[in-house]
């Protein structure tokens, strides 16, 4: 009679697959697959700054979905980023202590003089009319040109990490 061994660490490496690819698995190939968005966005973005604030964020919601995000950090490269990607409307900026004017402000005001905005280096009073910019679209442009490199590259990394040996990066066996 043929004695089976192995039976207890076989059941313990089954049950351990699905812990594996919604904690390890998943969330890489999403990362991986955003990363191809991300650098297309990079190049894609007007700013410098906005474009070294272009972040790849990966998080389970449930425990059959991850959710990727490919944003920009918060900050004032967020701001920046937001304008891009939308454009502004024609808007009147006013002197009111804002993080730029604040020594300014201060300054006159200690001084018992009017608020005024400095541009340039030259003062143009307490307002000014801002036209509004047009919009210079980076992410969802990324999204729309890079999108099936990105879903090959999440593929690949699936397929990087499993193999007919087991979970892990082993080569893929050619016999099928």
């Amino acid at each position: 009679m043929a004695k089976a061994t192995g039976r207890d660490d076989v059941k313990r490496y089954m049950a351990a697959i699905p812990g594996y690819c919604r904690t390890k698995l998943l969330p890489g190939a999403a990362r991986a697959g955003a990363k191809v968005i991300a650098d297309e966005a990079r190049d894609r973005c007007e700013s410098d700054r906005v474009a070294a604030a272009i972040v790849v964020k990966a998080r389970p919601v449930t425990d059959d979905t991850i959710r990727v995000v490919v944003t920009v950090k918060r900050g004032f490269a967020y701001s920046l980023g937001v304008w891009l990607e939308y454009g502004t409307a024609p808007h009147f900026i006013a002197a009111l202590g804002g993080v730029g004017a604040r020594k300014l402000n201060k300054s006159l005001r200690e001084k018992k003089g009017n608020l005024t905005l400095v541009i340039g280096n030259r003062p143009v009073g307490p307002e000014v009319f801002h036209t509004g910019s047009r919009a210079f679209p980076f992410l969802r442009p990324a999204l729309d040109v890079k999108q099936a490199e990105a879903i090959r590259a999440a593929q690949n990394y699936i397929i990087s990490r499993l193999s007919r040996k087991g979970i892990g990066p082993d080569d893929m066996d050619d016999d099928a």
